[in-house]
């Protein structure tokens, strides 16, 4: 299983809720405003991307990576949260 934190900015139509119900389906964890993290197998980046895209707008930008350390500080939630 693989730790992965997924970062987005939601630029004209902030359609929020599509994105916060897949992430939710991914049992995802919210780290700050806009950065959350979830635990998955047999996948990466690309295809975590790939798949994340068709719930963001076509302006929108996306990032996600695969963590192996990590700290956060004054954060909502943390992968400790998962």
């Amino acid at each position: 299983m693989a730790l992965y934190f997924l970062d987005y900015d939601l630029r004209k139509a902030r359609d929020y809720q599509t994105l916060y119900d897949e992430l939710a389906r991914f049992q995802a964890v919210r780290v700050l405003e806009s950065s959350w993290c979830f635990n998955r197998f047999n996948t990466n980046c690309a295809g975590l991307r790939d798949h994340f895209k068709q719930f963001i707008d076509a302006d929108d930008g996306l990032s996600v990576v695969e963590a192996n350390d990590w700290a956060t500080y004054k954060a909502l939630g943390t992968p400790k949260n998962l």
